[in-house]
């Protein structure tokens, strides 16, 4: 097995966590505090969370689109081949580091998504970045940590929790949607989501290699008229905890 070659670190940006940029033949992967959080292989080709996220935006010239979470670029390639000219896709991503790498070491793997004029990279916490939008985005496609169960930093949960999910169908325009990835299935989230106000549907992608399946979540707001379904009030089964880290995530 070729060795992994550390190429450079970088902190999250109001904490002590370390993330790592790495290569091992032509893999590259970003670590969190030593785990393999993404590379290029595993999941590199995998976007369901921008095909399912823009589906209803095919129609749609002037779409505006939100991704939080710039991982590899590979969301933004996708969504972009989704939408038209008009289009724009602003990218909030925390970690300065990130958004260099994607524009100095591997950008090429996903086609150089931010060299396109209709993307706009932000440096900010994509959850402020939301609320302070309102009825702005016709999509908003989060791809933040390892979704509602985070690794990275804590304070990625307030993304996932019931007012985040308040905020995020706040800063959708009508007729919007939202789509958010998960490493695994999670009963809870689809229940925060529907007492959120949104219709749910679950996708599950099976990864490029890998055991498992990925979730994606798409929710669209109800109508005022549109009745929120019976909750289940048996125990939800609980969501699965370990993380299968063998080759990460990546998007």
């Amino acid at each position: 097995m070729l060795p992994s070659q550390l190429l450079d670190t970088a902190t999250v940006p109001g904490t002590d966590t370390e993330m790592t940029l790495h290569l091992r033949g032509d893999i590259y992967s970003i670590r969190v505090n030593g785990v393999e959080l993404m590379n290029n292989w595993i999941y590199g080709m995998d976007c369901g969370l921008a095909d399912h996220g823009c589906d209803a935006l095919a129609d749609k010239d002037d779409a505006r689109v939100l991704v939080g979470g710039l991982g590899m670029g590979f969301t933004v390639a996708r969504s972009l081949s989704h939408l038209g000219a008009a289009s724009r896709i602003t990218v909030a991503e925390l970690v300065p580091a990130v958004v260099r790498w994607n524009e100095e070491v591997f950008g090429e793997l996903a086609g150089h998504p931010l060299r396109d004029p209709r993307v706009k990279v932000v440096q900010a916490d994509v959850g402020r970045f939301m609320r302070a939008r309102p009825n702005c985005f016709d999509a908003i496609l989060l791809d933040v940590d390892n979704g509602p169960e985070g690794l990275s930093r804590k304070s990625n949960d307030d993304l996932y929790d019931r007012k985040g999910l308040d905020a995020a169908r706040a800063a959708l325009r009508p007729g919007g949607v939202l789509a958010v990835w998960s490493l695994s299935e999670d009963r809870s989230f689809t229940e925060r989501m529907t007492e959120a106000g949104f219709r749910v549907d679950e996708h599950r992608i099976k990864k490029r290699g890998g055991r498992g399946r990925q979730t994606i979540f798409v929710g669209r707001p109800r109508a005022a008229d549109d009745p929120a379904p019976a909750r289940n009030t048996s125990s939800p089964r609980a969501a699965p905890r370990g993380r299968d880290r063998k080759g990460g995530r990546s998007r």
